[in-house]
Protein backbone atom coordinates (compact mmCIF):
# COMPACT_ATOMS: atom_id res chain seq x y z
CA UNK A 1 0.00 0.00 0.00
CA UNK A 2 1.01 3.58 -0.69
CA UNK A 3 0.25 6.96 1.25
CA UNK A 4 2.07 9.69 3.27
CA UNK A 5 3.49 9.49 6.30
CA UNK A 6 2.45 10.65 9.72
CA UNK A 7 4.85 13.29 9.37
CA UNK A 8 3.93 14.65 5.96
CA UNK A 9 0.41 14.78 6.76
CA UNK A 10 1.33 16.47 10.50
CA UNK A 11 3.34 19.34 7.94
CA UNK A 12 -0.09 18.88 5.39
CA UNK A 13 -2.67 19.73 8.02
CA UNK A 14 -5.96 18.83 8.18
CA UNK A 15 -6.40 17.17 4.39
CA UNK A 16 -9.61 18.25 2.45
CA UNK A 17 -8.92 16.47 -1.11
CA UNK A 18 -7.30 13.17 -2.11
CA UNK A 19 -6.72 13.11 -5.78
CA UNK A 20 -6.63 8.96 -6.41
CA UNK A 21 -4.87 7.31 -9.47
CA UNK A 22 -7.43 4.90 -11.73
CA UNK A 23 -7.17 1.53 -11.22
CA UNK A 24 -4.91 0.05 -14.21
CA UNK A 25 -2.63 3.56 -14.38
CA UNK A 26 1.16 2.74 -15.06
CA UNK A 27 3.26 4.47 -12.38
CA UNK A 28 7.36 5.28 -12.76
CA UNK A 29 9.03 5.25 -9.60
CA UNK A 30 9.53 8.97 -8.77
CA UNK A 31 6.96 10.14 -11.12
CA UNK A 32 3.25 12.10 -9.92
CA UNK A 33 0.07 10.00 -9.45
CA UNK A 34 -2.28 12.51 -7.90
CA UNK A 35 -2.67 14.99 -5.31
CA UNK A 36 -3.03 16.19 -2.16
CA UNK A 37 -4.85 19.34 -0.85
CA UNK A 38 -4.69 20.35 2.83
CA UNK A 39 -5.89 23.74 4.17
CA UNK A 40 -2.29 25.16 3.80
CA UNK A 41 -1.38 23.53 0.24
CA UNK A 42 -2.09 21.29 -2.81
CA UNK A 43 0.88 18.91 -2.64
CA UNK A 44 1.85 16.33 -5.61
CA UNK A 45 2.20 12.76 -4.85
CA UNK A 46 4.98 10.61 -6.37
CA UNK A 47 5.18 6.77 -6.89
CA UNK A 48 7.92 4.86 -4.34
CA UNK A 49 8.14 2.38 -6.93
CA UNK A 50 7.38 1.40 -10.55
CA UNK A 51 3.98 -0.46 -11.07
CA UNK A 52 0.44 -0.90 -11.37
CA UNK A 53 -2.31 0.38 -9.47
CA UNK A 54 -4.62 -2.39 -8.52
CA UNK A 55 -6.78 -0.53 -5.91
CA UNK A 56 -7.32 2.89 -4.78
CA UNK A 57 -8.91 3.72 -1.41
CA UNK A 58 -12.29 5.01 -2.59
CA UNK A 59 -13.41 6.10 0.81
CA UNK A 60 -11.09 8.90 0.82
CA UNK A 61 -13.44 10.67 -1.69
CA UNK A 62 -16.03 10.85 1.14
CA UNK A 63 -13.84 10.88 4.14
CA UNK A 64 -10.09 12.54 3.02
CA UNK A 65 -9.06 13.44 6.45
CA UNK A 66 -8.72 9.63 7.28
CA UNK A 67 -5.06 10.45 5.87
CA UNK A 68 -4.67 12.34 9.16
CA UNK A 69 -6.26 10.29 11.81
CA UNK A 70 -4.99 6.52 10.07
CA UNK A 71 -1.70 7.67 7.88
CA UNK A 72 -0.76 3.76 8.12
CA UNK A 73 -4.10 2.36 8.34
CA UNK A 74 -7.18 3.13 6.64
CA UNK A 75 -5.21 6.83 5.58
CA UNK A 76 -3.84 4.59 2.38
CA UNK A 77 -4.09 6.03 -1.27
CA UNK A 78 -3.36 3.27 -3.49
CA UNK A 79 -2.20 -0.57 -3.89
CA UNK A 80 0.51 -0.68 -6.46
CA UNK A 81 1.60 -4.24 -7.68
CA UNK A 82 5.29 -3.62 -8.21
CA UNK A 83 7.15 -4.43 -11.27
CA UNK A 84 10.60 -4.67 -9.94
CA UNK A 85 11.00 -5.83 -6.44
CA UNK A 86 14.91 -4.20 -6.56
CA UNK A 87 13.69 -0.90 -6.29
CA UNK A 88 12.75 -1.40 -2.73
CA UNK A 89 15.80 -1.60 -1.89
CA UNK A 90 15.81 2.05 -2.59
CA UNK A 91 13.43 3.18 0.03
CA UNK A 92 14.41 4.79 3.16
CA UNK A 93 13.27 2.99 6.18
CA UNK A 94 11.58 5.05 8.58
CA UNK A 95 14.23 6.00 10.53
CA UNK A 96 16.13 7.34 7.67
CA UNK A 97 12.65 8.85 6.74
CA UNK A 98 12.52 10.84 9.74
CA UNK A 99 15.95 12.07 9.88
CA UNK A 100 15.87 13.25 6.18
CA UNK A 101 12.65 14.91 6.51
CA UNK A 102 13.88 16.87 10.11
CA UNK A 103 17.29 18.00 8.16
CA UNK A 104 15.24 19.21 5.62
CA UNK A 105 13.30 21.30 7.82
Amino acid sequence: MVGITDFAQAQLGEIVYVELPPKGTHLRAGGPFGTIESAKAVSELYAPVTGTVIASNDALDDEPETVNTSPYGDGWIARIQIEDRSEIATLLDAALYLAAAKEAH
